[in-house]
Formats: structure tokens, C-alpha cells, sequence
């Protein structure tokens, strides 16, 4: 078998250059030392290595409650740069236009659970529901002391939904008007209000704010075998006048109230007093449908943050 190429003699110069360049590469790349990393390198592996978790170590979290932690903290922008006040204020921000949850232990084991949202913020509108959440009883000691605290019987969980707007008034005549509507499936029972407001400035440091109210409740009855439910529906109207003292921080009210169940104008005087910040006593005076006097006197602390 023969081989035949086409270079001639004129091309043997070109790769006899070319098998030199080729042979002072292979030289050149046999004399540079392979890479050698930094000195401070093998030590910082080493100390990566060391510093790995072991499932021996002891657990930092030990005795700390997770829920509890203000998670707040940790809502920062990299615009901003760490700053856990601005965060928290973030947090609080978000926390208004979401739902809002918040609970109390009642004394019968009980808790009180409310939750509620903004859905439109210019007429400052909300929904929301009240519930009393109970919780089952585990050991029969807590059965019998769930029972013993509500005279023998276990509590009951129950609940209501409401939905709140502020509007605007009509010029001069009102200044805010206020709606308000119930709903308690439980115990079948449900309202429909709303107030008229009008605030009317009588001097530098004394105002008059006068308000109108208008309510329907309307109570459900169950059917029973042999008998059907009915609905009832009472109609109250109540009006009312406070005159407050912004420099002392007292105020006075007087109002009566009509109802289609008493069916007469039953009146009402009452005053507040502020002791110092958040802080205020009031006591009030008030006809009842049976004749009687109804009076009350109450201290409130009042705190948000």
C-alpha cells in the first residue's frame, strides 16, 4: 500500500517552522511551575472544616420560645440598610392593611379571639368577627373544672361577624356619619345602625358635639315540632349632646333613648374626668323601663403603641 501527499518541496520550510514553534511551546510549558495556592488558603479550609456543625453540638435555641420571637427585626431593605425601629414601624404598616388577630383568656378557660381588616380606606372601612374559642378538656380534672366554672355545663363556642364604614356627612348639617352591621348565628340575633354627627366649636378650648342614632335589632326563634319560628324586630333611637373641656379633660353628656320595647323616652347624664395620660374616670346617671335609677361608676386605662 502507498501513500501520496500533495506538498511539494516548496511547502517543507512552512512545517519545519511549525514542528520548531510547536517544540519551544512544549519547553516553555514544562519549565513554569504548576499553581501553588496562597500560604493563607490551606488555613482558611481548615478552618471552614472546623467550624462545621456537629450533631453533637449543643442547641443554641435550647429553652427559647419561637413564637415569641419579634420576626419584625428581620423585615429590612437593603435601601434602608439595618434599622430594626423603621422595620418594626413596616411590619406594624402591613400588619393594619392585613388581618388583624388578637385574643384574651376569659376566666372560664375560654379565649376571646377577634379578627379584623381594612377593605377601603377612605371611608375607613372594616370587616371582622368576634368569637369565644373553647378548648376541649383533656384529663377529667379539667372536665370537671371547665364544668364546676360554668355552673355545670362546658362552654360553648360562639361567635359574630360585623362590618364597620365612616363616611363623610352632608355639608353643614353633619359632619361624619357612621354604619354598623351585626351578625350572631349562634344565638340568632343581628343589627343594623348607623349615627349622624355634628361637632360645633364653642370656644377656644370647649366644643359641642351633638349625635343622632338609629338601630334595628332583630331577634330569631327556632322552630319547634308543632310550633314555627318567628322573627321579632325592635326599632331604638337614642340622641345625645357632650360637652367637652379639652384644657381640664372633662366632659359632660346628657341623652335619652326611645325604643319600641319601652315604648317611652328613657334619659341618661353622665360625666368623664381624665386623671392624667390614658387614665380617665366616668359615672353616669340613667332611667330604666322599670322606674328605677341606674347608676355606674367606672375607672378605663387605655395604652396603644
Amino acid at each position: 500500500m502507498e501513500f501520496s501527499t500533495g506538498c511539494g518541496w516548496t511547502r517543507l520550510p512552512v512545517l519545519a517552522a511549525a514542528f520548531i514553534l510547536g517544540s519551544v511551546l512544549t519547553v516553555s510549558a514544562q519549565i513554569i511551575p504548576p499553581f501553588s495556592p496562597p500560604a493563607g488558603a490551606s488555613d482558611e479550609a481548615e478552618t471552614e472544616t472546623a467550624e462545621a456543625p456537629d450533631v453533637n453540638d449543643p442547641d443554641v435555641l435550647k429553652g427559647i420560645d419561637v413564637d415569641k420571637l419579634d420576626w419584625s427585626q428581620l423585615a429590612v431593605d437593603a435601601g434602608t440598610g439595618i434599622d430594626p425601629i423603621a422595620a418594626k414601624k413596616r411590619a406594624q404598616a402591613a400588619a393594619k392593611d392585613g388581618l388583624d388577630w388578637s385574643s384574651n383568656a376569659n376566666a372560664n378557660g375560654s379565649s376571646a379571639v377577634t379578627v379584623k381588616q381594612s377593605v377601603f380606606s377612605f371611608w375607613d372601612t372594616r370587616i371582622g368577627a368576634d368569637m369565644t374559642v373553647t378548648s376541649e378538656p383533656r384529663t377529667m380534672s379539667e372536665l370537671l373544672a371547665q364544668k364546676a366554672t360554668n355552673g355545670g355545663n362546658l362552654p360553648q363556642s360562639s361567635g359574630s361577624a360585623w362590618a364597620t364604614a365612616t363616611a363623610p356627612g352632608a355639608g353643614v348639617i353633619w359632619d361624619k356619619t357612621a354604619v354598623e352591621a351585626r351578625v350572631d348565628p349562634g344565638s340568632e340575633q343581628s343589627k343594623l345602625g348607623a349615627s349622624l354627627t355634628k361637632s360645633v366649636p364653642l370656644s377656644g378650648d370647649t366644643s359641642l358635639t351633638l349625635q343622632n342614632g338609629y338601630s334595628v335589632n332583630q331577634q330569631g326563634t327556632s322552630a319547634v315540632p308543632g310550633i314555627g319560628g318567628h322573627i321579632t324586630r325592635n326599632y331604638e333611637t337614642d340622641q345625645s349632646a357632650k360637652v367637652t373641656l379639652t384644657d381640664t379633660g372633662t366632659s359632660v353628656t346628657a341623652g335619652q333613648t326611645l325604643s319600641t320595647t319601652d315604648d317611652k323616652w328613657l334619659r341618661k347624664v353622665g360625666a368623664e374626668q381624665k386623671l392624667f395620660d390614658n387614665v380617665t374616670v366616668s359615672g353616669s346617671v340613667g332611667e330604666t323601663s322599670q322606674g328605677a335609677i341606674n347608676k355606674s361608676v367606672t375607672a378605663g386605662f387605655k395604652k396603644s403603641w
